[in-house]
């Protein structure tokens, strides 16, 4: 925390007029700043409530007389911090930082920050649940629900904020400091955005770049990327396994989540109390739970929490079911290693339907888990070029317009007591608005399918 930090009649520009960036700017004026607000979009719906509260707009583009005349930059995660204008006010002198950054340096409690490729949201908010019934104060927010922007005025000494931290969130980070830093897992991704994965990795690593011996670092004992990346941190270590490593301190013993104690293990959360459907979410559980414990939660609230919650939106969630065959919604699934985990959720003969906006990676990665389930693709958006070349020597691959020609494809192709998967390995933004937007499209075309029969 830098309880110091000022922006008090300072002139602040803020890029990016998405959620995180409207919090920041709101935040700022009520400390003092004169803020200005810069978006590419020509409008933007929250201009009258922004200019009624103090926000000046520049919209249409970002200004180069703008930003290289602030005090301060603050940015939001959309915005690269190599955008040009944005890289010439760095280079003049004036100091770029990101919203959570910015956030961070106000508030008053405890930081949990949660990272990694995948599984992010479901962790930040299961870690949330425990805490919450445990009887800790706990505010959840960062890339998912609220910006941190918009918890700085709830913030007090007892609040632990768990935050899920992207790595667009964290490369613009200068002093974040978290008391518990999580990294969950790494695999190529965003290289639409980061010059190289070494990039991105290091994008990543900055979520133990400010933490000191008093502090935490939960790692993923299964990952050796991982532990390569948190072997500089100078925090303790807790380390979680699902696959039964021998040196992690939280790991799977036989039916239960267990914490290694000096003298036992101590029992943490029964399996049976999972809810969730693929398998590889039990890994964030395991990684919940050893937040939880360390935040000195007790066995009965992570159990409670556990039991209570079935997985989040567009995440492995299930969508309907129509003349025997079942849909599943994973539109959160944005890269290839997501996708792979999704599709070896499921046993039984799948249809995918993969494509969007690609960010890297290799399609042809996901072939021996497709023909292992009698898979057929249909490949949607501006990557269904490279799908189809990647995967159509090995099994069927169709293309299709939009998403209810691929819903209605994936209906007629699959049998009854098969999956139709959402599990695009892209982005969303070739299509729709957001992963969110994709997934509720997905869903609506399941829905409108309702009464059709097989032929």
């Amino acid at each position: 925390m830098t309880r110091t930090f000022s922006v008090d009649r300072k002139r602040v520009v803020v890029v990016g007029a998405a959620r995180s960036g409207i919090a920041a700017a709101e935040l700022l004026v009520r400390r003092g700043a004169g803020v200005t607000l810069t978006d590419a979009r020509d409008e933007i719906a929250e201009a009258g409530q922004l200019r009624a509260r103090g926000v000046s707009l520049v919209l249409g583009g970002h200004r180069h007389a703008a930003l290289s005349s602030a005090d301060l930059i603050v940015l939001s995660p959309g915005v690269s911090p190599r955008q040009a204008d944005v890289a010439a006010a760095r280079e003049a002198g004036v100091p770029v930082i990101g919203e959570l950054e910015l956030a961070s340096r106000w508030l008053r409690g405890r930081i949990v920050a949660i990272t990694g490729t995948k599984g992010k949201s479901t962790t930040t908010t299961l870690t949330g649940r425990m805490l919450d019934a445990a009887g800790f104060r706990v505010l959840v927010g960062g890339n998912i629900g609220l910006a941190l922007s918009a918890q700085v005025d709830e913030s007090t000494d007892e609040t632990i904020h768990v935050v899920e931290a992207s790595s667009f969130q964290l490369e613009t980070t200068d002093a974040f400091h978290p008391w518990i830093a999580v990294l969950l897992n790494f695999s190529p991704d965003h290289l639409d955005r980061h010059a190289d994965v070494q990039e991105y990795a290091a994008a990543k690593t900055r979520i133990f770049a400010n933490q000191t011996a008093r502090d935490w670092a939960v790692v993923n004992a299964d990952d050796p990327g991982v532990l390569a990346m948190a072997s500089q941190a100078r925090s303790r270590r807790l380390a979680f396994s699902t696959a039964g490593a021998v040196d992690a301190d939280v790991f799977i013993d036989g039916s239960e989540i267990v914490r290694r104690r000096a003298s036992n293990n101590e029992a943490l959360v029964p399996l049976s109390s999972i809810r969730l459907l693929g398998r590889h979410l039990v890994a964030d559980v395991v990684a919940a739970a050893a937040v939880a414990s360390l935040c000195g939660a007790d066995a009965a609230a992570m159990t409670a929490a556990v039991e209570n919650f079935t997985g989040l939106e567009h995440a492995l969630e299930p969508a309907g079911e129509v003349s025997g065959v079942r849909f599943v919604n994973d539109s959160k699934a944005t890269n290839i290693e997501a996708a792979l985990r999704a599709i070896e959720s499921f046993d039984g003969p799948l249809v995918v339907i993969l494509g969007g906006r690609f960010k890297g990676g290799r399609f042809a990665d996901l072939e021996a888990a497709l023909r292992t389930r009698h898979a057929t693709v249909i490949a949607i958006g501006e990557a269904s070029p490279l799908v189809e070349a990647a995967l159509s020597d090995a099994m069927p691959v169709y293309r299709a317009r939009d998403m209810a020609d691929a819903v209605g494809r994936a209906f007629v192709l699959a049998h009854p007591g098969e999956t139709v998967l959402l599990a695009p390995a892209c982005a969303s933004f070739d299509m729709f608005r957001d992963y969110a937007e994709r997934g509720r499209a997905f869903k609506q075309e399941v829905a409108n399918l309702k009464g059709s029969t097989k032929q």
